[in-house]
């Protein structure tokens, strides 16, 4: 029979097409993907039989094809089946089969092998041992694949399996770093994915147990609501991996950041805008796909735990009774009998708090987890109103230890959800910011966990200032309350923290709290960002700032906590958002802070004192010449010594005392004295466009300008001279920081000696995060408090090339800087100015500048 590949290639492009025009974003998808199957089976089994493949051989579907499930632009996975090693005839018969797919547009993936080689080749892998499980016979000869058959059965022993492929998923979480919550969750792969339901189908087989959930069901491994909840959710992935398939035109199983729009709109999401608060489509998928994981999850851990019972004929092992209600049984938290929760629902509560309790319970067991479930209901207005369940709630937050582990487990049952119903509306809610790299509920878990680490003795060494404050600190627990309700209304239709003060205030006089507990809390709620913002944002060396930073948090307890709160909020955003330069300003804060709230005194002539001496004190460690430093000091002014520290003057002192109103610039780097980077000065005579001609060369080595002070020296001569620092780093890099110094100090000194128009800014692609969810950027123009300077700050997507373009219109109108403090979140910069100059006085000039910004900032 002649085969007309051009007719194959049209039927099976245009068959799957037509297919695929017809699927529905709700219902049942199994049809479609056996409908797939189905069609390949046809055009297989049609090229088998036109080529007059040999009858000794079998072609067989295996894996997800094996199971009749076909996704779009999956690789459809084929055994052919030998009889012994194939002669050189029937090699070439091979070739010519396994071709023609290539040519008519099928990706076949395919493996040649006997029934021995696939029996030898299955115990040493699980994973192809798995695919031959669900083998499919196609077409050849019914004996050799029947012989397969009996060959697999007999191989296979459920134990082992059930062993391997717990070790394998155990490994696939660990990939996926065993969580659901990625940005771009891989459907199929990840914890919670399609893998995850496939696995309990797998051991099950493999046992005799069954190979459908309702079998399961059936056969007593599953109750009936657990089946629907397993089908109802398996449903949901796999539209939602047809539908990645099927926009993307390619096999990707990835809700990757440019398809979530697309398929959030295909399944009829829509963007709204609350108030002030605009949810994009793709959120409302990203949380529906994030419940569907999470459920799928507690699914697993239920059914594989009564498999593994089943499988491994374990009888229930004698328990360790904690109670009449609970107990330990191998090493897991289990009730004593199916009703507790019937008979007294507030034991849910309890279950958390004695899981805190006991270290050596790692885990819920299968019947808990069930009854939970299954009891989750009851908790209603009724049960957070009974006073008995609310002690309880606070007994888990006073926990000595376990408070974590407990409270992840009440999301991950969302018994959390239930019991706090503001929290329930955050499970799974992305924050597309470019910075926030966990949903709300998994954020707020983690500035829970940061501060349970701060009073943990094994993590003292991480943060030991929190730490010490902490050891200090009376009631730590009304700081988890604070970290539970700081975000706890995000998404809703006004400002979150207002909210979520509103919202912890209800909670606190519903659970009792004293007043005075009750104003902390709801003082931290209110104002968890600002401590951060002052610190990252504002001269903190300016008396007036740091007075009026004292004046809002009024004692020193509020301000310990406010600190400690805020620390572990912005080291629970993202690992990479952290870092010690943001640890140092804001430490430096506090102590500023602490000091005025103790009596002590911020009078500018006193603190100028203060600093001078410990700058002469320090030089003298290094023997420095007494009094050498007047000529260079009587070239500064009070603002130099209070916006820099004793330690950065004296180093300054040092090399510029003997250079005051050098001829050429001296450059000076070295290595920054906290965290990683380099800490570079500058001084040389005055000139236009300095600032943005020094960024424009940090720039150019793709170096990262994280703080920048800007002082303009006065000679007795009436010249000026440039004082600049900037502290930078190389985020992308593993640069060796010390083998630069030099080479940095030559080509800026060089750079600065040419006199030249700026160079245009080099520009460089967005991620593909930043392209899809582009921060909105803001320019906010506004007077200090004195009138004496202007205070302009910057939010935009981060580029390369920013601050230099930003640079340059800041010269260009003639605006001098005196500070910038240049704050990277991720993707997403938030850049503050001290400014002045002539157009703090020309409003039509400021708002000309504005609108140019914004332009940069939108390009």
């Amino acid at each position: 029979m002649t085969l007309d590949l051009i007719a194959l290639r049209q039927s099976w492009k245009s068959k799957k097409e037509g297919l695929l025009a017809g699927r529905k974003p709700t219902g049942n998808p199994q049809p479609l993907l056996e409908s797939l199957a189905k069609h390949a089976d046809r055009i297989l089994i049609q090229v088998w039989k036109s080529l007059g493949m040999p009858a000794s051989m079998a072609l067989l579907a295996v894996g997800g094809y094996g199971r009749r499930e076909l996704f779009p632009y999956s690789d459809i996975d084929v055994l052919i089946l030998i009889k012994n090693e194939p002669t050189q005839l029937q090699r070439t018969q091979l070739e010519q089969f396994i071709g023609i797919f290539w040519d008519i547009g099928m990706e076949l993936a395919h493996s040649v092998r006997t029934v021995e080689q696939c029996i030898a080749e299955a115990a040493k892998d699980v994973t192809i041992q798995t695919a031959l499980i669900e083998h499919r016979y196609l077409t050849g000869s019914r004996t050799i694949a029947h012989q397969l058959k009996n060959a697999i059965n007999a191989s296979i022993d459920p134990k082992q399996f059930f062993q391997a492929k717990i070790l394998e998923m155990r490994q696939r979480h660990l990939k996926f770093e065993d969580t659901p919550y990625a940005l771009e969750p891989n459907v199929k792969e990840a914890p919670g994915g399609l893998r995850d339901l496939h696995i309990i189908l797998w051991v099950a087989h493999a046992a005799g147990l069954g190979n459908s959930f309702p079998a399961l069901s059936h056969s007593g491994i599953i109750s009936t609501s657990e089946a629907r909840r397993l089908t109802r959710n398996e449903r949901f992935l796999k539209r939602i991996r047809i539908a990645l398939h099927g926009v993307s035109h390619r096999r990707e199983d990835r809700l990757v950041f440019d398809l979530q729009t697309p398929l959030a709109e295909y399944f009829g999401f829509k963007a709204q805008q609350r108030g002030e608060q605009f949810r994009r489509a793709s959120e409302y998928l990203m949380q529906a796909y994030y419940w569907a994981a999470k459920a799928v999850m507690q699914l697993n851990r239920v059914v594989l735990q009564n498999i593994e019972r089943v499988i491994f004929h374990t009888e229930a092992s004698e328990p360790v009774f904690i109670n009449e209600e609970f107990c330990i049984r191998e090493g897991r938290l289990d009730i004593s009998y199916p009703q507790v929760f019937e008979k007294r629902p507030a034991a849910m509560l309890e279950a958390f708090w004695i899981f805190g309790q006991h270290a050596e319970i790692k885990e819920f067991a299968a019947p808990l987890l069930r009854a939970l479930a299954d009891s989750r209901q009851k908790i209603d207005k009724n049960f957070r109103q009974d006073p008995a369940n609310r002690s309880r709630f606070i007994d888990i937050l006073q926990l000595k230890n376990g408070v974590t582990k407990a409270f992840r487990a009440m999301n991950q049952t969302n018994i959390l959800g239930r019991y706090l119903p503001a929290f329930r509306k955050i499970v799974g809610q992305m924050q597309h910011d470019l910075f926030h790299v966990y949903t709300v509920d998994q954020h707020i878990l983690m500035v829970l966990r940061n501060l349970r680490r701060f009073i943990i003795a094994d993590h003292a060494h991480e943060y030991p200032f929190c730490s010490g404050l902490m050891a200090n600190f009376e009631k730590p627990w009304l700081l988890y309350i604070a970290a539970l309700f700081h975000d706890i209304a995000k998404g809703r239709n006004a400002d979150h923290c207002l909210l979520g003060m509103n919202d912890a205030r209800k909670f606190c006089r519903e659970h009792g709290l004293t007043r005075e507990d009750t104003s902390l809390i709801v003082f931290l709620v209110e104002q968890h960002l600002t401590l951060s913002k002052t610190a990252q944002k504002e001269d903190i060396h300016d008396p007036n700032v740091v007075q009026a930073f004292a004046r809002l948090v009024k004692t020193e307890r509020r301000l310990t906590a406010l600190y400690l709160l805020t620390v572990a909020d912005i080291r629970g955003t993202s690992p990479k958002v952290w870092n010690a330069w943001k640890g140092k300003l804001l430490e430096d804060l506090y102590r500023a802070t602490q000091r005025v709230l103790g009596g002590g005194t911020v009078d500018p002539s006193a603190e100028l004192e203060t600093r001078k001496q410990e700058t002469l004190r320090i030089l003298r460690l290094h023997a420095f010449p007494e009094a050498q430093q007047a000529a260079f000091w009587n070239t500064l002014d009070v603002a130099f010594f209070l916006r820099n520290d004793p330690q950065d003057i004296a180093w300054q002192t040092r090399i510029l005392a003997t250079h005051v109103g050098a001829p050429e610039p001296i450059v000076r780097v070295r290595l920054a004295e906290v965290g990683e980077g380099l800490q570079v000065m500058v001084y040389v005579a005055d000139q236009p466009d300095l600032f943005a001609r020094i960024c424009g060369y940090f720039d150019s080595l793709g170096f990262n300008i994280m703080e920048a002070r800007i002082h303009t020296t006065h000679l007795p001569d009436g010249s000026r001279y440039a004082l600049d620092t900037f502290l930078i780093n190389d985020k992308d890099r593993a640069t060796h920081y010390r083998d630069i110094l030099s080479l940095l100090e030559l080509q800026l000194k060089e750079r600065l000696l040419k006199v030249a128009p700026l160079p245009p800014p080099s520009t460089g692609k967005l991620s593909r995060k930043s392209r899809t969810f582009p921060i909105p950027p803001s320019v906010d123009w506004r007077p200090d408090e004195q009138g004496k300077f202007g205070l302009l700050s910057l939010i935009a997507t981060d580029r390369t090339g920013l601050l230099y373009t930003v640079a340059g219109l800041l010269s260009n109108y003639h605006v001098n800087v005196h500070m910038a403090k240049i704050m990277t979140l991720g993707e997403r910069v938030e850049d503050s100015f001290l400014v002045d100059g002539p157009i703090l006085q020309n409003p039509k000039m400021q708002l000309q500048l504005e609108q140019e910004l914004m332009k940069a900032l939108s390009a």
